[in-house]
């Protein structure tokens, strides 16, 4: 087996080992369910595998990586709004400068989508397995999982402007300030450089941290084998606490109303206290979640063993 090929299989492994998590689903409030119309395997395996989600300000786009498609879903009306061919395993979606942006892992290379169209408007190289993605405005910085750096790409042009040593199999990205917060989630640690690359810390967090977000001084980070959630002060990256949430903590996202985080190993999505770590409500989703996204007063969250997405009030 060559090494790429062993690499995705790993991949595909670790997905597979998330989705199959046993876990008790003690979720007090259902979401609505949102199908995505992919194909079922035998027993009911998923063909097509949401994983990422991303919102423009009209859509919520969905990444399902073993059909190598975005497909979008209104959010005035809940409604499947197109499906687009667009590269080899999307895992990873950000909208940025005006375009949805997409980490091919098989391609190692970036995608440059028209929201409006579908359309691809460019594709730029990028680090071995790209699988994460975040904006500090000006560029758009790619987590590559398997040479265990980030990309820093112009946003306007796609230019590469310099690639930088990180943790362990780099996955969860978020700008905070002049920080950028990376989750190494082999290496139980994130990094924090400057929007120009410079290393200003690696900082200890939980066990296989996945997703990263930031809201306001603060950024928080999914623990995947953890069970739990590190809040660390955005300046410094000093560590505020480690709050246990639940099975699987994956994606992770924030707005002025709270927080929100993805439980894979229990199939629901729990809104939690950003100043206590405590969860304040737990939502039933799709089977094996892995993304949230917030839109249209809304949260949506990708389900990869159901090929769906879940959708409940963000309030």
């Amino acid at each position: 087996m060559s090494l790429l090929k062993w690499r995705v299989f790993n991949v595909a492994l670790l997905l597979a080992i998330a989705v199959a998590m046993p876990g008790v689903i003690n979720a007090q409030a259902p979401m609505s369910e949102i199908k995505l119309g992919g194909d079922q395997g035998s027993g009911g395996a998923p063909t097509s595998g949401p994983e990422a989600a991303a919102y423009d300000g009209t859509y919520v786009w969905v990444a399902s990586q073993f059909s190598d498609t975005l497909t979008r879903i209104r959010v005035s009306d809940n409604s499947v709004a197109g499906t687009f061919n667009v590269c080899k395993r999307p895992v990873a979606l950000l909208y940025a400068s005006s375009s949805i942006w997409v980490a091919c892992l098989l391609g190692n290379n970036v995608t440059r989508v028209n929201p409006a169209t579908g359309a691809v408007q460019g594709t730029y190289t990028a680090g071995d397995g790209p699988g994460g993605l975040a904006s500090d405005g000006t560029n758009i910085w790619v987590a590559n999982r398997n040479s265990n750096d980030v990309t820093k790409l112009n946003a306007q042009t796609g230019a590469n402007l310099g690639t930088f040593a990180v943790g362990s199999r780099p996955m969860g990205l978020a700008v905070a300030g002049n920080n950028v917060y990376v989750a190494n989630n082999m290496g139980n640690s994130v990094t924090r450089l400057s929007t120009a690359g410079e290393i200003l810390g690696t900082y200890k967090v939980g066990k296989g941290p996945f997703g990263v977000a930031a809201q306001g001084e603060f950024v928080f980070v999914s623990n995947f084998f953890g069970k739990s959630l590190t809040k660390l002060r955005a300046s410094d990256g000093s560590i505020l606490g480690t709050f246990k949430i639940g099975d699987g903590a994956a994606g992770v996202a924030a707005d002025e109303n709270g927080l929100w985080v993805v439980l894979s190993g229990e199939n629901s999505l729990v809104k939690v206290d950003p100043s206590t770590g405590a969860v304040v409500t737990t939502y039933a989703t799709g089977k094996g979640p892995f993304s949230v996204v917030l839109g249209g007063g809304n949260a949506y969250v990708s389900n990869f063993a159901s090929d769906s997405v879940s959708m409940t009030a963000a309030n």
